[in-house]
């Protein structure tokens, strides 16, 4: 449900630009609200899931999201869409993070490989269903059923988990950790709001600058607080195991490059190519098609090659597919996009599963939540950085404000992103040769 929303929403930006009556640079507001929504309350989903249960926790994120989702599809203003979109992601902070400490807790540490592939599964069907539905919706009906589809999905899900998910009863977590809680809030908020804010001029650069320094001061006087602290909110000492900090740093930087390729994507083939977003919703159905053709691979190709053979090789392959859309033009052969999207979307899934498996490879299983909790904070940063980074570059290769936005403005936004993309090979390069060998990769020789 979060993945078709938002690949929707993404697919539909050039028909809200017109309906609000608002460039479409600026509606990547829509996409980021979200995303720092979720980022900010993140940090309390491990504590909240632990002190209530993750069941409870889980029904009550589909509940919130419902709510947003009808709230959405009546807004009027882009304003208005923010405020309800940032409504939303305070339901999907506790449905992602809380839904993978399911997953994680349950499984046996030599199936965890396998049960993150099948985990992702349900996600990738998102980016499949999610344009070809907003084109579909665009043709016979009005934008905000992008957001009422998510109605009767999201009640048949409460019912599943209702019946089907167990009770998963944890150690009390103790005292919540508020002060901490509210310096990590302050660096997570200023810091995407620095980079949304960057080079647009939507705020005076002494502002920005300003931002910039007292996040940086905030990161720091949270590691000093939590390095202090015997359960702090966000535990930094996770990223001590080699594993974890590749995963998180690393999948951080591949993260910018996801994050910014549906906000560009879509503006390519609709603003950029003039296709009508039906036709552009059938050709973005590669990338998800690729994506679920590589959850029965992934498992194999880890065991035979290993972690860190898996990901410094899928991930110059990525950065390379990411950058690739770069060259579309209209005279591109449709057959051509579509397969190079499906091969990107293959290679991105199974770096992504090798990613999200290598995090918990070392990871005690009493500190699976807090271990779930830092990641998805440092997974939907770099989300929302990405999205700011693409929309930065395509308003520097616009130049004028009034300027066309022409497929050729979107060569250096589409090469920005995968260079970004292709330093995480560097850190994962570093992991030792047998890192994850017991949880399903190959062991050293």
């Amino acid at each position: 449900m979060e993945f078709v929303d938002s690949t929707a929403l993404s697919t539909a930006l050039p028909t809200l630009s017109v309906a609000f009556g608002t460039d479409p640079i600026h509606l990547k507001l829509a996409l980021t609200s979200y995303i720092l929504a979720l980022a900010v309350l993140a940090p309390a989903s491990g504590w909240i899931a632990d002190r209530f249960g993750p069941r409870r926790v889980f029904m009550l994120a589909m509940g919130v999201f419902l709510i947003a989702s009808v709230l959405c599809g009546f807004s009027r203003t882009l304003p208005q869409l923010v405020i309800f979109r940032t409504l939303q992601g305070l339901g999907g902070a506790l449905m992602t993070p809380v839904g993978r400490l399911i997953v994680v807790g349950s499984a046996p540490r030599d199936q965890l490989v396998s049960a993150l592939s099948w985990f992702t599964m349900p996600a990738l069907v998102g980016p499949l269903i999610g344009p070809p539905l907003a084109g579909l919706i665009l043709g016979v009906a009005d934008w905000p059923w992008i957001f009422f589809i998510n109605v009767p999905v999201g009640l048949l899900g409460m019912l599943a988990v209702s019946r089907f998910v167990p009770e998963l009863p944890q150690p009390h977590p103790g005292p919540f950790d508020w002060r901490g809680y509210a310096i990590a809030a302050v660096a997570i908020t200023l810091t995407i709001g620095a980079a949304e804010t960057l080079g647009v001029g939507l705020v005076p650069v002494h502002i920005q600058m300003g931002m910039a320094l007292v996040a940086v001061g905030a990161i720091a006087l949270y590691v000093s607080h939590a390095l202090r602290m015997k359960k702090p909110v966000l535990d930094v000492r996770l990223l001590t195991l080699s594993t974890f900090r590749a995963s998180t740093a690393g999948g951080g930087l591949v993260r910018m490059g996801l994050g910014a390729t549906p906000f560009l994507l879509p503006l390519l083939l609709q603003v950029g190519l003039g296709w009508g977003p039906f036709e552009a919703g059938l050709v973005t159905i590669g990338t998800g098609l690729g994506a679920m053709s590589c959850k029965p691979v992934a498992p194999w190709v880890i065991r035979r090659l290993g972690f860190r053979t898996t990901l410094v090789g899928s991930n110059l392959a990525a950065a390379v597919l990411t950058a690739l859309p770069a060259l579309f033009r209209n005279s591109t052969p449709i057959p051509l996009i579509v397969a190079t999207l499906m091969i990107s979307g293959f290679v991105r899934s199974l770096q992504f599963t090798a990613i999200n498996a290598v995090a918990y490879a070392d990871i005690p299983r009493e500190k699976m939540s807090q271990a779930s909790t830092v990641a998805v904070v440092t997974q939907q940063m770099a989300l929302s950085v990405g999205i700011s980074l693409g929309a930065l570059m395509l308003h520097l290769a616009r130049g004028s404000g009034d300027a066309p936005l022409t497929p050729d403005r979107f060569l250096l936004p589409f090469l920005a992103v995968g260079v970004v993309s292709s330093l995480a090979g560097p850190l994962f390069s570093r992991l030792p040769e047998d890192a994850g060998s017991r949880i399903g990769g190959r062991a050293a020789r």
